[in-house]
């Protein structure tokens, strides 16, 4: 079976609605696809009307972390949308994704970005915000010629002139808010490198010991090598050894499809749920 636990639509910062997703999802020959936006799980809905035949929809999210001034991101699954104290940090941070669009803005304008607040809002079209449509409005302006380029020092890179900062959980409260909704934590990309900064191994043990449940080792960012480190490293700890495409539509080139979660490991990571999904499913 072929199993991608990470993909995004445009209800954050990707470029396809949740319903095409599953399309996409399905010819690409995918078996499960689990939907990941950004600190929201509004697109399930639409992602579970337009399921094709044949695909099974895992519900998830990516909820942004920080850990001593670094992004961290963990992906949820299977958690209960409607937990109070998880709707509440999602809510807060999707407030402040918003006042740190705004920010940026400005401070792209005083830099001498002819973007307006409004465009970035249009472009996000009621997703939650993040850097890609501040990106996207910098193209649409020919200030740049591809929105990867709005990641550099020049720009909305981290540390850059126009970057801003933004509220974000303690990887160790996320977690025990995901277990509180019935859900799974994994450690998504752990191999990237960040700032210069790539999360240590003891950083990744102190957070198996609170909760997580698998680090994302299949990754378009992390090569062979890594891959491999990262495998010996759950095997380690005990982790579940996931893995997806994290698929941005056209921003990272339809991609869905590209890494995948061996079904053992997924039915293992499933079976850590308080629903027990996918038990009878597959």
């Amino acid at each position: 079976m072929r199993i991608d636990l990470h993909c995004h639509s445009s209800v954050s910062d990707g470029t396809r609605p949740p319903a095409e997703m599953m399309r996409r999802a399905r010819a690409a020959g995918l078996d499960v696809i689990a939907l990941t936006d950004h600190d929201t799980q509004a697109g399930h809905d639409e992602a579970r009307r337009a399921l094709p035949e044949g695909l099974a929809l895992v519900p998830g999210m990516e909820l942004s972390c920080r850990l001593d001034g670094h992004s961290v991101h963990l992906l949820s699954y299977c958690a209960d949308p409607a937990h109070p104290g998880l709707a509440a940090e999602c809510a807060a941070i999707v407030a402040d994704r918003v006042r740190r669009g705004q920010a940026m803005v400005e401070r792209l304008r005083a830099l001498g970005v002819d973007i307006t607040w409004e465009q970035v809002s249009q472009i996000a079209g009621g997703g939650v915000v993040g850097r890609p449509h501040v990106a996207r409005a910098m193209v649409a302006a020919d200030v740049i010629e591809r929105p990867a380029d709005a990641f550099t020092p020049e720009w909305i890179g981290a540390g850059g002139r126009a970057y801003v900062g933004r509220y974000a959980l303690d990887p160790e409260r996320a977690i025990d808010l995901v277990r509180a909704a019935g859900g799974v934590a994994v450690l998504a990309h752990p191999g990237a490198v960040t700032r210069g900064w790539k999360i240590p191994d003891d950083v990744v043990a102190g957070l198996a010991a609170a909760g997580l449940a698998g680090l994302e080792v299949a990754h378009p960012g992390h090569d062979e090598a890594e891959r491999q480190r990262l495998g010996a490293l759950a095997r380690t700890l005990g982790l579940v050894a996931s893995g997806g495409s994290d698929d941005h539509g056209e921003l990272t080139g339809d991609r869905i499809g590209c890494a995948t979660i061996e079904q053992d490991e997924f039915e293992r990571l499933m079976s850590l749920t308080a629903s027990g999904w996918p038990a009878g499913r597959l």
